[in-house]
């Protein structure tokens, strides 16, 4: 934090002092404690998101599903992703550093994997956006649509509005891509540095 001194001339010293700044008041980096709080927050409101919408897989048992086959397969990866964020988000800072092989008060620790979620959120948002408003003619793999945005479970099962579709559905999908991608990001660098060690 910069120290302004105050400088008093021969007969102000009863007098108040005023401060009087001449120069921008810039606003510092945010803090690593508060990097650290909204990273968990996120993370747990991610692994969350991820739990509930791998539920309507399982409600459904591929009975009602288009795809029969693959429902097995993405209520698993849906809970596995959602599970590994939520525990993330309450795992002490120091198991976390440990995997990494990082320093516990290292500001990397959460700043780089929560980049990487945003990162993967807002790509499956747009993708999300693109899906769900495709023309039906133009026909999309079931299959690829499930994988990149979970969600078109309900747009090939009702059409949804387009409020629902931007304020419902695609946050769902980019909540579901950003956990995979802490998760990605998490697994990456901890395997990376057991690599190189």
């Amino acid at each position: 934090m910069r120290r302004i001194p105050i400088r008093f001339r021969p007969g102000d010293r009863g007098k108040a002092a005023v401060l009087k700044v001449g120069t921008a008041v810039r606003i510092r980096v945010m803090p690593g404690r508060a990097i650290r709080v909204i990273s968990r927050i996120v993370f747990a409101i991610c692994g969350l998101v991820s739990l509930l919408t791998g539920a309507p897989y399982l409600m459904l048992r591929g009975v009602d599903m288009p795809v029969q086959s693959e429902w097995v397969v993405f209520a698993v990866a849906l809970a596995l992703v959602g599970v590994f964020s939520v525990t993330l988000a309450v795992l002490p800072r120091s198991w976390i550093a440990k995997a990494c092989h990082k320093d516990r008060d290292d500001p990397q620790l959460f700043s780089a994997p929560l980049k990487l979620l945003g990162t993967f959120a807002a790509v499956s948002y747009l993708l999300a956006g693109v899906a769900y408003l495709a023309p039906h003619t133009w026909n999309f793999n079931p299959q690829l649509m499930l994988v990149l945005c979970p969600m078109y479970l309900v747009k090939m099962m009702f059409d949804p509005s387009l409020v629902a579709v931007f304020f419902l559905l695609a946050p769902m999908n980019a909540a579901v891509y950003g956990s995979l991608g802490l998760t990605l990001g998490f697994a990456w660098w901890a395997l990376r540095r057991r690599t190189s060690s």
